[in-house]
């Protein structure tokens, strides 16, 4: 597999800011599949399947227990890195059966964004990750577009803005601003396209950018559904 390629199944699922140690839970897809994405205590990302091994209850309602993520059903704790369980409160003192394991997805942390590969046998993540978003820009808005990823590749393209092979990156201008985009695959009818500019939060060429986004999602949302 060469390097595109490779870097075209890195998915850019959330901002890497947005994620705290040791705290919050956030939700995310790429191509379908339903994620749970949080911090140990230690600060290593995760990226796991939404769905708790026990009950299949959404490990979305849990909570992060120093380095474990702990379902809301029983309180069962499984072990970050491995998705391994470790603890089932209500029988402190029975040993976490072996067999019981969440599915976990490799993931990258680049260019202030969360990347992950869906593939049980991923490969370490390229550093053109890294080089997707330059270096001091500031993150814009994440657009979410109730259209196909490709829908809107296609408006981007439409757009005059460049598609870098290497990175999976979008650059160019959007309302006279200068901007960088990430695309993410979703769902089939949704796609999320993460922002970043050179301009200043706040001024007037960011602002120009939330309004051209606005104009991006309603052109490809007003496009005919592929049947």
């Amino acid at each position: 597999m060469n390097d595109t390629q490779d870097t075209a199944r890195w998915h850019p699922v959330a901002r890497a800011a947005d994620l705290r140690p040791g705290a919050n839970i956030v939700a995310g897809f790429a191509e379908g599949q339903e994620l749970a994405l949080w911090r140990a205590a230690d600060g290593t990302p995760q990226a796991w399947e939404n769905r708790c091994p026990h009950r299949s209850v959404r490990f979305t309602l849990g909570q992060v227990v120093g380095n474990r993520l702990s379902c809301a059903y029983h309180g069962w704790q499984y072990a970050a890195g491995s998705g391994q369980c470790t603890s089932i409160p209500a029988h402190p003192a029975m040993q976490a059966p072996r067999n019981v394991c969440a599915k976990t997805f490799a993931v990258a942390e680049a260019a202030g964004m969360l990347w992950v590969h869906l593939s049980p046998e991923a490969p370490p993540a390229p550093s053109a990750l890294a080089d997707a978003i330059p270096a001091g820009w500031h993150f814009c808005r994440t657009l979410t577009a109730r259209a196909s990823a490709g829908a809107v590749r296609a408006a981007m393209q439409r757009r005059g803005l460049s598609f870098d092979d290497a990175t999976g990156a979008w650059t160019g201008r959007l309302g006279g601003t200068r901007a960088a985009a990430l695309v993410l695959d979703a769902q089939p009818a949704l796609a999320f396209v993460h922002l970043w500019s050179d301009a200043a939060p706040g001024s007037d060429a960011m602002k120009n950018l939330h309004a051209a986004a606005r104009a991006l999602r309603g052109d490809i949302e007003a496009l005919p559904t592929p049947e």
